[in-house]
C-alpha cells in the first residue's frame, strides 16, 4: 500500500456509530450528529457511501493506548 493510500484509508470515514460527535440524545431518545451542517451536507454524508465526512473524529479513547503497545 503506497503512503498516499495509506494516509486516505486513515482519514476516510468509517462509519458514523464510531465517530465522537455522534452522540445520544435523551429528549428525543434518538442517536444523531452533534456538527452542525448545512442541510446538503447533512445529505450528502447520509446517501453517498464514498463521501468522506470532513468532520469525522474517531471517538476511540483507546486508540493512543493500542498504539503504544
Amino acid at each position: 500500500m503506497s503512503a498516499r493510500n495509506e494516509k486516505n484509508a486513515k482519514t476516510a470515514q468509517v462509519s458514523c456509530d464510531t465517530c465522537a460527535y455522534y452522540t445520544y440524545d435523551d429528549d428525543d431518545e434518538s442517536w444523531g450528529c452533534d456538527i452542525s451542517m448545512d442541510e446538503d451536507e447533512y445529505m450528502r454524508v447520509v446517501t453517498d457511501s464514498h463521501y468522506s465526512c470532513p468532520y469525522y473524529r474517531n471517538g476511540d479513547e483507546y486508540l493512543v493506548v493500542r498504539k503504544q503497545l
